[in-house]
């Protein structure tokens, strides 16, 4: 099992002043130790789960841009990014730009966005439900067709693109990774089966269920369950657990089928919690 590390709280000790030179520390070690991903979140304020919304929160695209020029090997993404923040289009750009600036690391990671506050309070489209997830299904469309290159118009209920060109195309092979987030089981997981190559769930009780409907939507649909990557969100509190305990969860993670794990620290900016994983928790979850 490969681990991620998900940075969601960018709420530290020093201050905004000091953030950049932080996180710039956090990547570089983290990607140093062998973490395989690093991923953020894709909001414009903080989430309730982790605090007010007044608490710092960076941009996910130009966050990630950043992290490219600090890592040399981890792969980077959002969790996720949502649908209705950003065109199609510029979307497929962005991702682009920074798979080729990273040297071919970048996963598009991507969901129906659920976050009302924030799209209300700084103008973001937030359509109904139904109106998201068909954004979400013409979107993946486009990513791929201009991750291939092809200029096609393309001409959606909701998307009209002229002229796809996507010059550079990505350096990865056959495209950056596609991951959709989300465990909905009657549009979500279809799309799944359907377009990603990866998905990311949440560790609840019912995750095996979650599994056991996107197997059926593969067979539904004529895709291959075993070759999407099946990744899931895991919060790696070294204050609550020991390194053991967190050994035998992902043991157990992995024995349900996930391939990677990610995971957010308690206090992230503490790069001293990296020689655990680098001595105890990455070598065991390797051997998975």
């Amino acid at each position: 099992m490969k681990l991620g590390l998900h940075i969601a709280n960018f709420t530290w000790p020093e201050g905004a002043p000091r953030l950049g030179a932080v996180l710039a520390d956090v990547a570089a070690t983290a990607d140093e130790v062998g973490f395989e991903r690093i991923s953020v979140m894709d909001h414009v304020w903080q989430i309730g789960v982790m605090g007010p919304p007044e608490h710092e929160m960076l941009e996910a695209y130009t966050a990630l841009g950043f992290l490219a020029a600090h890592t040399k090997t981890a792969k980077l993404l959002t969790l996720v990014t949502g649908v209705t923040y950003r065109d199609p289009g510029l979307l497929a750009k962005a991702i682009t730009t920074l798979d080729v600036l990273s040297g071919g690391r970048a996963i598009m990671g991507i969901g129906a966005a659920w976050n009302e506050e924030e799209s209300r309070g700084l103008g973001l489209l937030f359509p109904s439900t139904k109106e998201r997830f068909e954004r979400l299904e013409e979107a993946l469309l486009i990513l791929r067709q201009m991750f291939a290159g092809d200029e096609t118009a393309f001409e959606g209920k909701h998307y009209r693109l002229g002229r796809l060109l996507n010059s550079p195309l990505p350096l990865s092979r056959p495209h950056p990774p596609i991951l959709i987030g989300g465990g909905g089981e009657k549009k979500t997981l279809l799309l799944v089966a359907k377009y990603a190559d990866e998905c990311n769930l949440f560790p609840t009780p019912e995750v095996q269920h979650k599994l056991d409907v996107l197997k059926r939507h593969c067979d539904t649909v004529g895709r291959n369950y075993d070759e999407i990557r099946k990744t899931v969100l895991y919060r790696f509190d070294l204050a609550e657990k020991s390194p053991k305990e967190i050994i035998e969860d992902l043991g157990r993670l992995s024995a349900l089928g996930f391939d990677v794990a990610h995971g957010g620290l308690t206090k992230a900016y503490d790069t001293s919690q990296f020689e655990i994983f680098q001595k105890e928790i990455l070598p065991a979850a390797e051997a998975l």
